[in-house]
């Protein structure tokens, strides 16, 4: 990535339009053959509760609006070839932004499971891109901070009772920094067992969609 020449930071984006703008991204690296994503596998995307946080519930009149957005800003395209029945979005973000693919699997990251440590950045970027070490992820985080053409991303004052810093993404705007408190209290037992049952849900939908596009494909390849 050269640091002279690249995209300026784009304009803040909303919640929903970053989780949008994110699970494109994810989807593109870790699924291509799914990739570009219809309205109805993005929606699902968004709303897995595996990988993210927070879990979201966004209907797909919020994702739409999410990508109207991200397409006026250049960031998403919707494309609906000969073979395609159905509209289909993908992303921009490395091209606009000009990011290499370290830096673009970072900002993912980032973007989907919030503030994240160096360490947690390397163990979450796997499918994406595999950092040979927490320097090469460090690196990489570093790169999107100290960005010229203005910085993607922060990093966060230490919590406290803890060693490492933490990084967010800048594509929502500035970010707090606040000094950070205790870590969130253990849920009780209803609640987890709430969430667990909510995990099982959304990874139920995420393959019956993909059963779904698989049939797709097999049909028209047929």
């Amino acid at each position: 990535m050269d640091g002279t020449t690249a995209a300026a930071t784009p304009a803040p984006l909303g919640p929903a339009e970053v989780r949008v703008l994110g699970s494109l991204v994810e989807k593109d690296i870790t699924t291509p053959d799914y990739y570009p994503m219809t309205l109805n596998a993005l929606t699902n995307a968004c709303n897995q509760s595996s990988n993210r946080d927070p879990v979201v519930s966004y209907s797909e009149q919020e994702v739409t609006r999410a990508l109207d957005v991200l397409r006026e800003r250049k960031l998403a395209f919707m494309f609906q070839g000969a073979e395609s029945r159905v509209p289909k979005f993908g992303h921009r973000i490395a091209e606009c932004l000009e990011l290499d693919r370290p830096g673009t699997s970072v900002l993912c990251v980032l973007m989907l499971r919030g503030a994240q440590t160096a360490g947690e950045v390397r163990a979450r970027t796997g499918r994406m891109h595999e950092f040979g070490s927490l320097a090469e992820a460090e690196a990489a985080l570093e790169a999107l901070r100290t960005r010229p053409a203005g910085a993607l991303a922060a990093r966060l004052p230490r919590r406290r009772g803890t060693k490492e810093e933490r990084y967010a993404h800048l594509l929502g705007g500035p970010v707090e920094q606040e000094a950070q408190g205790e870590a969130a209290p253990a849920l009780p037992g209803d609640e987890r067992v709430a969430r667990l049952e909510a995990e099982v849900d959304g990874l139920r939908r995420e393959v019956a969609e993909l059963r779904r596009e698989v049939s797709e494909l097999g049909g028209r390849q047929g």
